[in-house]
């Protein structure tokens, strides 16, 4: 791996912080146990902006720093990390544009209900109906902000034109 610049490692720490602060948001669900995490839809928006790898890594950042504060276990980091792999991963495949990023980020979050079944047993159409609302909300909002978000971090310098 290339040695990365000053500018690059305090884009990816920040953006580390930024998953993680978000992530410790949540929004509620018409759903019983269903509330959601507002950094489905910021995470996205990261992956889509600065790549998979500022992403990924930026990912992994925020799922140490959570482990390490006490604020998530094993198996939040199994689902964050399911979920970052698979939405991420779409983008990286399929390409960065509206459909791929508004489409990411519940394909993401249902392939990690996927494997949460796995691992706790609990029916997986159970898991998925909890998290249905938080899917659309990712959808909508990701979908919203991408291109004001291309545009802000162009204006600002953290992207190329």
């Amino acid at each position: 791996m290339k040695d990365l610049s000053m500018k690059e490692l305090t884009t990816i720490a920040l953006l580390g912080v930024l998953i993680l602060i978000s992530g410790s948001f949540k929004i509620p669900s018409p759903i019983a146990g269903g509330e959601f995490q507002l950094s489905a839809p910021i995470a996205v928006l990261i992956c889509a902006c600065f790549g998979f790898k500022r992403y990924i890594i930026a990912g992994i950042l925020a799922s140490m720093l959570g482990m390490m504060l006490g604020m998530h276990n094993i198996i939040n980091v199994l689902v964050q990390m399911v979920f970052r792999v698979v939405a991420g991963g779409t983008m990286a495949l399929l390409g960065t544009n509206l459909l791929t990023v508004a489409v990411s980020g519940p394909l993401g979050t249902f392939a990690a209900r996927l494997v949460l079944w796995q691992v706790t047993g609990v029916n997986w159409m159970v898991l998925t109906a909890a998290a249905f609302p938080g899917m659309i909300f990712t959808a909508v909002a990701a979908g919203a902000f991408y291109k004001p978000a291309k545009q802000l971090l162009t204006k600002v310098a953290l992207l190329r034109g």
